[in-house]
């Protein structure tokens, strides 16, 4: 019962039963890899060989059935191409699994543009590795980033956001490095920087293409030798950060135009992501539209659940230069203003409000307001949901996987991939 028990805690890609065991029949153990689905290829070995052995044997799901005696090479060749198969299978399922994903640590969207991205996080965040974003205004690089962070190893430490277009330019250095009492006019007291603040865990500078020239110098060494001083101080302080950089300016052309030191932008040019706009992400408009929706009218208490048709058209046809942000915006509009269960093409904001119309150009500055930061609370991260719902659901069945999956209604072999993932996962 040990080794029943060992083969659904990590099972093996490829296992080799023999079907006359000292203490349990073989075809018992094939039998029970069968019913609880666990992810393993099996090749069947036996001295009684016959054709109805053989045959029970693939009906259970044996891989492959070999006879004593048996050489060393047939027995090579046989679990290589078990263990092939049994990695084509899983990459299979994983594939189909990561093109279902209709939202992923912040971002909502099953697109193919998105899913490139999901993918990239995935391969990424478990390293140290330097990740540059890009992508037009309100693409949603903030969330890029938290999902890299969410997604590593780092997910417990700090997260330290900094947009480098929103400080002065005098405070920039004091806002990365900290500072001293004394080291500058107005410096009363001493003051950690984000980069220590970060320590651990991530730094996020967004529009990282705003940072003044003898700042990107400073900041080099930060990212070569992991050491920084505070404004003011001579002491160096060692920090253990993972940075990741956005902007909407092209990287590379700002290199070439003198405005971006080219060491720097190749020490942060670790790993690009580009975030598709929204107008490329036309399979997500409506998600995202009735995401939106309903969130704010939860914290309006407004009676908001859909859209008319023609409302549902004029969202899918406007090509919003403003990207998320701005949908964001003119939903946020509707719901503060008005009061239904649907919203009507009469109630959304110039231009958006000439029905009929392919609008080309963005609202108005008069229209735009500020993008809704406010979350409701109790909203926790998807895959920590994800995970507690698994384990609750293993913990109800008694360690049933494939009865959980039932309840979950996913395939066992999801979640025998998933808590692989897990552990692999942990620090």
């Amino acid at each position: 019962m040990q080794g029943m028990a060992e083969l659904e805690r990590d099972p093996p890609e490829a296992l080799l039963l023999d079907l006359k065991l000292p203490d349990m029949d073989g075809m018992e153990i094939l039998k029970h890899i069968r019913d609880r689905q666990i992810p393993s290829a099996v090749v069947i070995i036996t001295g009684h060989a016959s054709v109805d052995v053989a045959v029970d044997a693939m009906r259970y799901g044996a891989f492959d059935f070999i006879e004593r005696p048996f050489s060393a090479k047939r027995v090579k060749v046989t679990l290589r191409n078990a263990v092939d198969r049994q990695r084509l299978h899983t990459l299979v399922e994983r594939i189909r699994d990561d093109f279902q994903r209709d939202g992923y640590h912040g971002f909502i969207g099953s697109s193919l543009g998105l899913q490139a991205v999901y993918r990239i996080i995935d391969s990424a965040a478990p390293s140290k590795a330097t990740v540059f974003i890009t992508g037009e205004s309100g693409s949603g690089k903030d969330v890029c980033a938290e999902a890299i962070h969410l997604q590593s190893p780092r997910r417990d430490k700090p997260f330290i956001p900094l947009n480098c277009a929103a400080i002065p330019r005098e405070l920039m250095e004091s806002e990365i490095f900290g500072h001293v009492r004394g080291a500058f006019t107005g410096a009363s007291r001493d003051r950690v920087g984000a980069a220590e603040m970060a320590d651990g865990g991530t730094l996020f500078l967004d529009e990282i293409g705003d940072m003044d020239l003898d700042l990107q110098t400073k900041l080099l060494r930060l990212v070569q030798s992991g050491t920084l001083q505070r404004v003011g101080a001579t002491p160096l302080i060692k920090v253990d950060v993972r940075f990741v950089c956005a902007t909407q300016r092209d990287p590379a052309l700002e290199v070439a135009q003198g405005r971006f030191r080219e060491d720097l932008f190749y020490r942060l040019h670790v790993i690009p992501i580009h975030l598709p706009p929204l107008r490329e992400r036309v399979d997500d408009i409506l998600t995202l539209a009735n995401h939106f929706l309903r969130k704010f009218a939860l914290e309006e208490h407004k009676s908001f659940r859909g859209f008319t048709a023609e409302v549902e058209s004029v969202l899918m046809d406007y090509e919003r230069p403003g990207n998320i942000r701005q949908l964001q915006n003119v939903l946020r509009n509707v719901v503060v203003l008005y009061d239904a269960e649907q919203v009507t093409a009469q109630m959304l904001p110039p231009p958006l409000n000439a029905v009929g119309t392919r609008a080309r150009v963005g609202l108005p500055a008069s229209t735009r307001l500020p993008s809704a930061q406010s979350s409701v609370q109790g909203i926790r991260p998807l895959h920590v949901i994800e995970r507690e719902a698994i384990e609750r659901a293993i913990e109800f069945c008694d360690g049933n996987i494939p009865r959980a999956a039932v309840f979950l209604e996913v395939n066992p072999s999801t979640i025998y991939r998933k808590r692989q993932a897990w552990q692999t996962q942990t620090p």
